[in-house]
């Protein structure tokens, strides 16, 4: 049996930035001192002229990226998550967000998955709040060939994007002729006892909860919602009217993210049980990524759990 090849998505992203680097001169990228971990080093070594390292300064970078963006031209600014979305989100509100500027926030190292960096920069909040910001397109990749996807995609959306990326590797799912489209979910899996909808590195969770699920006899139906806004409501719908339980599966806080958006549709619309899976309204903390995994629950037998608890909801 071959290995799997894991990747981490921040990769995707810097591979993604110098080839389309090579293909298109109407964008600039920013980075607030953290190129190395971002994977923006990749593109400032291959287009040093179109490369700005705004120092350890978030704030004045996305006020930087505004004014480029006012001009005409397409900006890329990357930062940690819990700096981009949290330090900076005055700015993403005020500069970027409000006039509506062609602004792609690339968010890097998102999660508990950030490993032993700790609380101080495990950022399970920032969907929350980038989805509180009118016009905001909000993309979470599940593996090198989405994000690199993401970001081709994001240059093209009129208006400011945030793409979540992580720092652990995950397995590579998709191949070279997967089709990513913006606001666009994907049935992986079908089934019809249960939706699973995922996003982010617990889409390989979710696939690995359908095997499980299916040695018990459940069939389970596997949803990876990439772009958390604009939600894909017409794939929720047909999910919740065709299995009647949903799941959601996300590294980001239960308040406000994937589970809160999927909720928030269905409570309106076709009200079913949806069980959420993800950080339970607690700061991390520091160790390995893959055992803070396990410890908060973010695996392929907690969504196992979950899926049986939503079948048991139904009426």
């Amino acid at each position: 049996m071959s290995e799997i090849k894991k990747v981490a998505t921040r990769a995707g992203f810097g591979t993604a930035l110098v080839e389309l680097g090579a293909k298109r001169d109407d964008f600039v990228v920013l980075d607030a001192d953290l190129a190395a971990a971002t994977q923006t080093g990749m593109f400032k070594k291959a287009f040093p002229e179109r490369f700005y390292d705004c120092g350890i300064a978030e704030q004045n970078m996305m006020g930087i990226a505004a004014g480029i963006a006012a001009t005409g031209k397409k900006v890329i600014c990357s930062s940690f998550a819990m700096f981009a979305a949290g330090r900076a989100y005055e700015q993403v509100r005020n500069s970027v967000g409000y006039p509506h500027l062609n602004v792609i926030i690339g968010a890097t190292h998102a999660g508990i998955s950030v490993g032993e960096d700790g609380a101080t920069h495990q950022c399970c909040e920032d969907i929350a709040l980038m989805r509180t910001i009118p016009g905001m397109t909000i993309i979470n990749p599940a593996d090198e060939t989405e994000a690199k996807l993401a970001v081709e995609a994001a240059l093209e959306v009129d208006g400011p994007v945030y793409m979540r990326f992580g720092r652990l590797a995950v397995p590579v799912i998709f191949g070279d002729d997967y089709k990513f489209e913006i606001g666009k979910g994907v049935e992986l899996k079908d089934g019809t006892d249960v939706t699973i909808i995922a996003t982010g590195l617990m889409v390989d969770e979710a696939m690995q909860a359908y095997e499980l699920l299916k040695q018990e006899g459940i069939s389970a139906r596997i949803i990876n919602m990439h772009t958390i806004k604009p939600l894909d409501k017409e794939i929720v719908f047909k999910a919740a009217k065709e299995t009647g339980a949903i799941v959601t599966a996300e590294e980001h806080s239960v308040i406000g993210g994937l589970g809160s958006a999927v909720s928030e549709v269905l409570a309106e619309e076709y009200p079913v049980p949806v069980v959420k899976l993800g950080v339970y309204d607690v700061f991390g903390h520091s160790g390995p990524a893959p055992k803070l995994l396990d410890e908060f629950g973010l695996r392929a037998v907690n969504i196992v759990e979950k899926a049986k608890k939503a079948i048991a909801m139904k009426k």
